[in-house]
């Protein structure tokens, strides 16, 4: 029986847990049907950070910083970009990969450009419900462009998109709440509240969070919130409970163990990231989502509305913080309602994306001669 040749792919994925991840998702797929990945990352800290925990998987840092409309900042943007597209060039010459994935972010840009003048086939995924400025830059040099269920892209051909939801890794999958509450520090016969920023935090949510810990703690409600890198140290703290016992909260800096978090938690607080919200789905957890008010184009917003409809939570302003401590405080307590979100969660997660994003890639690349290697074959 023929076997066919391990391919290999680029994926660019860095500068956010959010396109990182499933980036990731998609290596770790590509892996177990025998192809290659090579994962572009940002220089940033959580990258690197969550990249380390992927030893079996190839990363490579390549330059690029976020655009911005300040002198300083465009300056430096561009001399990233110019750099950043040296580099994917030399990548795509060196690796002649069968495909190119590009997931949004300052990163994409450089390497979907080198791999579109070679020829080689490219393929962009965006997670969010309003596309960001990458995808919607760069699809006319794409030949395929996943997007989110009833998302269109205007001026793009329709024959380009695929309807795909957001790649889940493989280690996020729910584990016993009781193990999962222990490795945090907590009790697992309280309630539990995960407040969550994203890979970097949320400033914001992390200060309504020490505010809230002792109103919280007074009601039997544990708290294990992720500050971000550089924002804090991890702790426990303790407040007096219902029956005056010390309720505890955990303040951590960096979740090593997302699926362990979300599996011990009752209810999350959380931006409204589309990695976030798929990781939500995937291990059941109800969430109160705060959009983040000056994410691009509002997409946070359009996120939260969309999986707040699909009944997997509730949507709460960021300048209604005040709000949020009681909101909290009767969702734990009303066990009715947290199961009718827990099974609306499960609906959407009933079709993962990752199976059909690698089906769909497999047939935008086989069959279809890669330029690059006609001509090293040639040589």
């Amino acid at each position: 029986m023929h076997t066919r040749a391990p391919r290999t792919f680029l994926l660019s994925c860095g500068g956010t847990g959010g396109h990182l991840s499933p980036g990731i998702a998609l290596a770790e797929g590509l892996a177990a049907r025998g192809d290659r990945a090579v994962l572009l990352i940002s220089h940033k800290k959580v990258d690197t950070r969550l990249a380390g925990k992927y030893p079996g998987l190839r990363f490579e840092p390549i330059p690029g910083t976020p655009f911005g409309g300040h002198p300083s900042v465009l300056g430096r943007f561009l001399v990233s970009q110019t750099k950043g597209f040296a580099a994917g060039l030399r990548l795509v010459r060196s690796l002649r990969p069968a495909g190119i994935v590009g997931f949004g972010g300052f990163t994409t840009a450089s390497v979907i450009l080198a791999g579109a003048m070679h020829g080689v086939p490219v393929a962009l995924h965006e997670a969010n419900r309003v596309p960001g400025k990458a995808v919607r830059h760069l699809a006319r040099l794409a030949r395929r462009v996943w997007l989110p269920p009833g998302v269109g892209l205007p001026g793009v051909d329709a024959a380009k998109i695929r309807a795909a939801g957001l790649p889940v890794r493989a280690e996020i999958t729910r584990v016993p709440r009781t193990d999962a509450a222990v490795r945090l520090g907590l009790d697992p016969s309280r309630k539990i509240l995960a407040v969550f920023g994203g890979s970097q935090g949320a400033t914001p949510l992390n200060q309504w969070a020490r505010g809230a810990a002792r109103d919280l703690a007074a009601i039997g409600v544990q708290l294990a919130c992720v500050t971000g890198l550089g924002k804090g140290e991890a702790e426990f703290t303790q407040n007096p409970g219902p029956s005056g016992a010390a309720v505890r909260s955990a303040w951590i800096p960096f979740c090593d163990d997302v699926a362990g978090l979300l599996s011990a938690a009752d209810l999350v607080v959380a931006r409204a990231g589309a990695g976030s919200l798929a990781e939500f789905a995937r291990i059941g957890t109800p969430a109160i989502l705060v959009p983040y008010p000056q994410a691009a184009d509002d997409h946070q917003q359009a996120n939260a509305g969309y999986f707040a409809a699909q009944g997997g939570g509730v949507v709460l302003e960021q300048d209604s913080l005040a709000q949020l401590t009681p909101l909290a405080g009767s969702l734990l307590l009303d066990e009715t309602r947290l199961t009718g979100f827990r099974a609306a969660l499960a609906a959407v997660d009933a079709a993962p994306a990752l199976d059909y994003i690698l089906d769909d890639l497999d047939g935008l690349v086989a069959g279809r001669a890669n330029p690059m290697q006609e001509r090293a074959a040639a040589a």
